[in-house]
């Protein structure tokens, strides 16, 4: 099928077979690649996250670690004594307390976090704290008490720039740790998520992404300059998502997608998530596809075009050759090509319409010169049939004369001498059919004087009879049958003869009740028709078929057959040139 194709199309399909490979190893190695970054990208975002909530945790671990600073020193459990029972304080009990405020200043700045701390004394229902207007105030035990968990809880923060405030209790003794009667000393920490969007805001501003602090129920804790639009829409898809410890995983949001890690703070049941738009991820290398796929369209787009050069100064004068040499095999010498192009190609337009000019030429002094052959083999084969019809009929004259038969002798000679004047006065190769008929009548009524038991018709259609013929054709197959056919048959007399057409042919059909012949012997002369003529084959129906041959074409002739009468049928069959017909339709 490929070899069907002309040249600008196998050009093309060899580019693109060319090309293919190409663009399908970038695919795969852009896919790799793409697949690479993404595992490199989330392996990074995951490290930064686990990095930056180990610091939270490191944080926050330092802050749960007061309670127990706190517990064994001598000031904090000296505040438990009697002597602070009293509302009315002495020296040495502001000294105490004093003390225990400047501990807590001192361990609250340890930590560059913000954060209160409270020492809550259950004996005497007051609690010392960091914040000086809390300070050796009455707290109420009920509140406390149902405050009391264990680890960190979340309370929404009484501060106007802060969501949270996160808390961690410790309780002397642990057996007494969700009820503040049977506690000595209840110690608690308390910072507010402005630090941790605090250590946010460093995170993003060193290179980070967008990172928050997430816990299924509440709202989320991001950096100052975070979309909280994004955020509070990835927080719905990832409230109908399981996660637990590090986990990674696509989410869309408004037809766009990102890359999601979170990793989950070992102090606190909340959870880091870090985002990053894959659009972003993607950016460089979606541009180098894009400068890709521009190159492969332009040079797709280049070689179509040197392609189509290619077919038009190469595959176009080539097809104008193929063309014209068809021309000339269909015997069109009058061709000529004219071309708008190179050089090349034009000199070898010139030289075809050179060739093309000098065979026509050639052709023309042949085709008259085998004109003029055919017409000298015509004359000489019309000439051949002449001296055998005068022969057959000076020897019924003669017989005639014998028998005395004055009458046919006289029917004879007039017959000759109007066969005479026929062919003597013949200027043209043709004649019209009627008459050869005309002609063919007078031989058969000759014919009947001299046999008493011969009869004849004649069956021509009046569109027939205008019919231009060589002359001499139909006599020779009348005379066949007169002497070959009937004559060596007593019991035989009939000749039938009619004209019809057949299949754009016309044809003429002799047959009789004679003799006849056998199949083998019909076949055999049949051949020997066609075949160069021999001393032992009689020149009549010989010289007959070679000239329709001649003039007609080689679908023309004679054809033999069994004869419906019981004899032998002999058929002629012509197609007229257009100019030999001299008759319209059916007339």
């Amino acid at each position: 099928m490929f070899k069907n194709f002309n040249l600008f199309t196998k050009v093309n399909l060899l580019i693109v077979a060319m090309l293919l490979p190409i663009l399908l190893l970038y695919i795969y190695s852009n896919r790799v690649g793409t697949d690479v970054v993404e595992n490199e990208i989330s392996k990074s975002s995951k490290s930064q996250l686990i990095y930056f909530q180990s610091q939270l945790d490191a944080n926050i671990n330092r802050l749960s670690l007061f309670p127990n600073l706190l517990v064994e020193d001598p000031d904090v459990l000296r505040q438990q004594n009697e002597f602070l029972k009293s509302d009315i304080l002495d020296l040495d009990a502001i000294t105490v307390i004093k003390q225990i405020q400047y501990k807590l200043g001192i361990l609250s700045n340890s930590t560059n976090w913000r954060n209160q701390l409270y020492v809550y004394s259950p004996s005497v229902k007051k609690v010392i704290s960091t914040d000086p207007a809390a300070t050796y105030q009455t707290y109420n035990e009920t509140v406390l008490k149902s405050r009391l968990k264990p680890g960190w809880s979340v309370r929404k923060s009484t501060e106007e720039n802060s969501q949270f405030d996160f808390h961690w209790y410790s309780v002397t003794p642990f057996s007494a740790n969700n009820d503040p009667q049977k506690a000595k000393l209840i110690i608690e920490v308390q910072f507010s998520d402005d630090n941790i969007k605090d250590m946010l805001d460093e995170f993003k501003q060193g290179g980070g992404h967008d990172p928050f602090y997430y816990k299924k129920g509440y709202n989320p804790v991001y950096n100052r300059s975070g979309n909280g639009e994004v955020i509070h829409g990835l927080i719905q898809q990832l409230k109908k998502e399981k996660m637990s410890g590090s986990s990674q995983r696509v989410l869309e949001y408004k037809h766009q997608k990102f890359l999601v890690n979170a990793v989950k703070s070992e102090n606190m049941p909340w959870y880091l998530v870090d985002y990053v738009p894959l659009e972003q991820i993607f950016e460089p290398i979606n541009r180098s596809n894009y400068l890709f796929y521009l190159s492969m369209v332009v040079l797709l787009l280049m070689s179509s075009i040197a392609a189509y050069l290619l077919y038009n100064q190469v595959q176009v004068p080539i097809n104008h050759f193929i063309s014209g040499f068809r021309r000339l095999k269909n015997e069109d010498y009058s061709v000529r090509m004219e071309h708008k192009g190179t050089a090349e190609f034009g000199y070898l337009f010139q030289q075809f319409n050179l060739m093309a000019a000098r065979l026509e030429e050639l052709i023309e002094r042949v085709y008259v010169e085998k004109l003029r052959i055919r017409e000298a083999k015509l004359k000489q084969l019309q000439s051949q049939i002449n001296p055998h019809f005068f022969y057959n009929c000076f020897s019924f004259i003669s017989s005639m004369a014998k028998l005395n038969d004055t009458k046919a002798v006289v029917a004879m000679s007039q017959s000759l001498s109007k066969y005479y004047r026929y062919t003597t006065r013949q200027e043209k190769s043709l004649v019209p059919l009627e008459e050869e008929v005309q002609f063919v009548t007078n031989y058969l009524g000759i014919q009947k004087m001299r046999m008493k038991r011969l009869n004849y018709t004649i069956d021509l259609p009046s569109y027939m009879r205008k019919t231009e013929i060589p002359p001499l054709t139909l006599q020779p197959l009348v005379e066949n049958a007169v002497i070959h056919g009937i004559e060596p048959v007593f019991e035989a007399g009939s000749i039938h003869i009619k004209g019809e057409q057949q299949d754009g042919y016309l044809m003429l059909i002799v047959d009789d009740d004679g003799k006849g012949m056998g199949e083998k012997e019909i076949h055999e002369l049949q051949e020997q028709l066609s075949q160069p003529m021999d001393e032992e084959m009689g020149c009549g129906l010989w010289n007959v078929h070679q000239r329709l041959t001649l003039h007609y074409g080689e679908n023309a002739g004679i054809t033999i057959a069994s004869s419906p009468l019981g004899g032998l049928r002999v058929s002629i069959k012509w197609k007229p040139h257009k100019m030999d017909i001299k008759y319209r339709g059916n007339e």
